[in-house]
């Protein structure tokens, strides 16, 4: 079911927002390594305040005030990031078993984009043919192509809605990329990445969502505590099981059918042209028959 309850980070002015990020860097900064960072790491120029992109649709006037010369920053640069990937310490994989019942978290991804904005509504009717709560992480793109959908699935109790980003893309400090996508760049822009769809699915529909996962699903070691400082947890997956939308129905069912108690299941519901649907149909009666509860990302975890 999708939370409700307002939050002081959904509802803050840019200013708000802008005082939330400095104290995540702030704490960051506190804890950045000593000197001697690897020659293979990049190393932040110290930040004094970040600058934050403004919101799809909004301006911003940079000629509109005069300017001074800032003093010189004397904060700390946040540290260099030492780990990347899928499967980092504060990262979730999967939710706590429920007994002698195995368990399972089915997550869906609608990234959004040009090829990644359409519904696989096969899909939906499914989920709620076998009345499966499933956690719907939704790229704000995607919401903005699809905003009665997305109201719709906001207002159905058989889903929890959860943040999928702004933009899509991996959450880094150093830019760094995932299948060829760029991440984001600063720790500004990581905060940016989390916070623009948050605030847009708390104002626009009302759900305060309070997990996340990144485009592509990577992140590095620096991002992850960004985040955590947001009051954000990370959603990854034990169990890829559309491989990005690309997978055959067969080989969807077979991820399904074998994944481990407990374990957070990561698939796509933006592209219906795919073996999502079917995969899933095949798999659910006989996960059913097994005693198989499905449960959503913060119900037990």
């Amino acid at each position: 079911m999708n939370s409700r309850s307002p939050h002081p980070e959904a509802t803050t002015t840019r200013r708000g927002f802008l005082s939330i990020a400095t104290l995540s860097i702030a704490a960051l900064s506190a804890c950045a390594k000593t000197p001697g960072v690897p020659a293979d790491r990049t190393v932040l120029e110290p930040i004094s305040s970040p600058t934050v992109s403004a919101p799809p649709g909004s301006v911003i006037d940079n000629q509109s005030s005069s300017h001074t010369t800032a003093p010189e920053s004397t904060s700390p640069a946040p540290r260099a990031p030492t780990a990347w990937g899928t499967h980092l310490p504060g990262i979730h994989t999967s939710v706590p078993t429920q007994g002698k019942r195995p368990t399972l978290a089915l997550t869906f991804d609608a990234c959004g984009g040009p090829r990644g904005s359409a519904v696989d509504h096969q899909l939906l009717d499914l989920l709620h043919e076998f009345a499966v709560p499933t956690t719907l992480f939704l790229n704000e793109r995607w919401i903005r192509s699809n905003p009665t959908m997305t109201a719709e699935l906001a207002s159905d109790p058989l889903f929890r809605l959860e943040n999928h980003g702004t933009l899509h893309v991996p959450l880094s400090v150093t830019g760094r990329e995932a299948y060829g996508i760029a991440g984001t760049p600063t720790v500004a822009a990581v905060a940016e990445e989390i916070e623009s769809n948050r605030r847009y699915l708390y104002d626009a529909f009302g759900v305060n969502s309070t997990w996340f996962r990144s485009g592509t699903a990577h992140y590095d070691d620096v991002a992850v505590d960004i985040a955590h400082s947001l009051g954000i947890q990370l959603s990854g997956f034990a169990v890829n099981a559309d491989a990005g939308a690309t997978a055959t129905s067969t080989a969807v069912t077979h991820q399904l059918t074998t994944a481990s108690d407990g374990a957070i299941v990561l698939a796509h519901m933006n592209q219906p042209s795919g073996g999502t649907a079917a995969g899933m149909r095949a798999a659910l009666a006989p996960l059913r028959d097994k005693g198989t509860q499905f449960v959503h990302l913060g119900a037990h975890t």
